[in-house]
């Protein structure tokens, strides 16, 4: 009984300290998000200006679930059914018993296009009707962007260009943009590395950007709201036109995302 006394009392004088202690309360400082500068550069290579960028897309910390999640199901609703096989009731034939049931010596069959002749259908092989859809929720999705967009921030891979200005499609003008682009120093591999070497996110549509990159494999050009996790992840830098405009657009995916 006195043991019970003793530890009751103690446990009294637990309560009662967590009640005196002061609340930690959350400075206003912390709760608003920092912001991080980034330089601009033209297409010739220059350093034009900077470019303040929210936390909450370009600051993440990395999140290696959510990001294989995301990619893995966007693969998987992206797979085309090629590979099909027919069952013993969709091959041709068969409808006759090969021999009678007795006396022959042989094994008991019913039909020539079962699963264990040669020609017969096939058990448990692949089918095109398989559905490999999986639901990805868009915030989920929104989150593992904005996730490889901070990695990509934090390992110098994203670079901001003013704009792109080619008259008329030339695959030599863009040549010549990619070398300028080489001398940045967070991405001087650009025009040297052979495969999934950059995507270019344009702000708008423009077709002779488009036209004049597009004889060069190692590059992809699309529109900034077309940019997902699975491109991202397959192309080293990203490259984005018209930062304040972009930048805008990609922030404002999870609040129209959140209504």
């Amino acid at each position: 009984m006195e043991k019970e006394i003793k530890i009751k009392k103690v446990a009294k004088k637990v309560v009662e300290k967590k009640a005196k202690a002061p609340k930690k309360v959350v400075s206003e400082k912390k709760a608003v998000a920092t912001i991080a500068d980034a330089k601009i550069y033209n297409q010739s290579g220059k350093e034009v200006g900077e470019i303040k960028l929210p936390e909450n897309v370009f600051g993440l910390s990395w999140n290696a679930d959510l990001v294989h999640q995301v990619v893995y199901s966007m693969m998987s609703d992206a797979r085309v059914h090629y590979a099909h096989t027919k069952t013993r009731g969709e091959i041709r034939g068969g409808g006759r018993k090969p021999w009678k049931q007795k006396g022959t010596g042989r094994a008991r069959h019913g039909s020539s296009r079962s699963p264990i002749w040669s020609g017969g259908g096939v058990a448990h092989g692949p089918r095109n009707d398989k559905n490999y859809e999986r639901k990805i929720n868009k915030k989920m999705k929104i989150k593992a962007l904005y996730t490889i967009l901070s990695r990509k921030m934090k390992d110098g891979e994203i670079v901001f260009i003013d704009s792109f200005s080619i008259a008329k499609p030339k695959t030599a003008e863009a040549i010549e943009i990619l070398k300028s682009m080489s001398k940045i120093k967070t991405c001087s591999d650009i025009f040297t590395k052979k495969n999934n070497s950059a995507i270019i996110a344009l702000s708008t549509k423009n077709m002779p950007v488009e036209k004049s990159f597009s004889n060069i494999g190692n590059v992809f050009v699309d529109e900034v709201r077309n940019i997902n996790p699975v491109d991202l992840m397959n192309a080293k830098y990203l490259v984005i036109e018209n930062p304040a405009e972009s930048v805008k657009f990609i922030e404002n995916k999870m609040l129209k995302a959140s209504k």
